[in-house]
Order: structure tokens, then C-alpha cells, then sequence
């Protein structure tokens, strides 16, 4: 397995025995996912995948941020290059698949605002602990972009499908208190520990049986494979389409021209 230590990675693997950390690593950004952060996503779960001696990973993010969702530059450009548009989606269904198939357990320590993509990462993961600061948010909606992945394939398994309509359509913030009672995380720890905690729970399952927690998770999560295996692909396509359409573009200016990257 690769291991990236060079501090401009997007994406940094830690060594712990057997438990690797992964951290998205655009602070200066609260990781937002811009072409290089999202193509890595999409190769780190193949790649813990084929490597044996792994037990469990841990999910975060670097600086105050787990995630602040897709990169608004990389968006712009999206809207005029159908070619990176294709490319960005396939990423998109690798994640998807890779987080939702992967042998291993996934613990996602948020650390901070988990948004857009962010929040996909989480639902997405087999455990979460979330500090108390933080809080979860799937805006693609408000956005103008169809939510086709993560909060939308994972939450109405977790919650009921009225409250998963409420936060997927609107778009609102979920406290980190409020992600608890919902069922959305398992922990909410004081700020500066998700990490901590996150990397106990990851030591505490690679110290069980591996064949009895692989096999396991397999079956616990056989409902969620299915329901990507049969909505993923017509999701993304629709998400792709969005970018055609003038209210997302009208949004994404808007957000460029208070940046200031417009």
C-alpha cells in the first residue's frame, strides 16, 4: 500500500498497525474537494482494500474543517467541460462503491462542518463520532444540483424517510447533538477529540475476529449495496445534468462572486 507523507498530499495515510488514518488535507480550503483531493477519494479504498494486514481506517480532516464539500472552481469548471464533468462523476460512484464495499470498518472522526461532500463521507461510514462544534449538511439541493449520493442513499436506511426528505430537500444544518438523536452519528465528543476516540473504536474492531467483523459488516450493510447497486448510476446521471441547468449556475456565481473567485 501507498503511503503518502509529503505534506501538500491531498489526501495523507497514516500508519497505525493495523489501522489507517486517512486525513483530507486541504485546510486552508476546510477541504474542500477540488480535482486532485476527489481523485484520491477515489483511489484510497481500492487501495486499503488490497492491502491484508488492514483492520480498520479513520476518517478526517486536517485544520478546523472534516469537509466543506466540492471545490467551488472545480464546480465552475464542471459547467463547461463535459470531459472533467464525466471524469469528477465516474470518482463519485468509485467512492460511493469503494466506501460502501470495502472490507474494512470505516470510523469518520468530524472534526469540524461536514457539507456537501463531507457529509456524503460520513453517512457513508460505518461509525461516526462528531465533535460538539461540528455539524452536518447536505446543501446539493439549495444548490441546485440533484443529491444524488451519500446522505441521499444512506439516510432513509438510518432515519425515518420523513426526516430524510426534511434535511436532503432543505438543506438545513444538523447540530452535532441533533445528528446524535437522529441516529446520523454514535458519538459526540468535546471539540479536538473525534480523532482520539475515533482511532479507539478502530483499535477495538481490528482487535477482533477479522474474518467475523468482515463478514459481518458484509451483511449489515448488504441493504445499502443494493440500493447503490440500483440507484447510483440514474442519481449521477441526473446530478450531471444539473450542472446544465441555469438555476445551478445562477447559484454557483452567486457563491464565486462572494468569494471572490468569480
Amino acid at each position: 500500500m501507498v503511503e503518502h507523507e509529503e505534506p501538500e498530499a491531498p489526501v495523507l495515510i497514516e500508519d497505525r498497525g493495523p489501522v489507517r488514518v486517512v486525513t483530507l488535507n486541504r485546510p486552508a480550503t476546510l477541504n474542500a474537494s477540488d480535482e486532485g483531493l476527489h481523485t484520491a477519494l477515489a483511489e484510497v479504498w481500492p487501495a486499503i482494500d488490497a492491502a491484508s494486514e488492514v483492520r480498520a481506517v479513520v476518517l478526517t480532516g486536517a485544520g478546523k474543517a472534516f469537509s466543506a464539500g466540492g471545490d467551488l472552481a472545480l464546480l465552475d469548471r464542471m459547467v463547461t467541460d463535459p470531459r472533467l464533468r464525466a471524469k469528477v462523476m465516474a470518482e463519485a460512484a468509485a467512492i460511493v462503491r469503494g466506501m460502501t464495499s470495502v472490507r474494512v470498518p470505516i470510523i469518520a472522526a468530524v472534526n469540524g462542518p461536514a457539507v456537501g461532500l463531507g457529509c456524503s463521507l460520513a453517512a457513508m461510514s460505518d461509525l461516526v463520532v462528531i465533535e460538539e462544534q461540528a455539524f452536518l449538511a447536505d446543501p446539493h439541493v439549495l444548490l441546485g444540483l440533484t443529491a444524488a449520493d451519500g446522505g441521499a442513499l444512506v439516510w432513509p436506511l438510518l432515519i425515518s424517510l420523513q426526516r430524510a426528505k426534511e434535511y436532503i430537500l432543505l438543506g438545513d444544518r444538523i447540530p452535532a447533538a441533533e445528528a446524535l438523536n437522529l441516529g446520523l452519528v454514535n458519538r459526540v465528543v468535546p471539540r479536538g477529540e473525534s480523532v482520539t476516540t475515533a482511532v479507539e473504536l478502530a483499535n477495538r474492531l481490528a482487535a477482533l475476529p477479522p474474518q467475523a467483523v468482515v463478514e459481518s459488516k458484509k451483511l449489515i450493510n448488504s441493504g445499502l449495496r443494493q440500493a447503490v447497486a440500483s440507484l447510483l448510476s440514474g442519481g449521477l446521471d441526473s446530478e450531471s445534468e444539473s450542472f446544465d441547468e441555469p438555476a445551478f449556475q445562477k447559484n454557483l456565481a452567486r457563491m464565486l462572486s462572494r468569494t471572490g473567485a468569480a
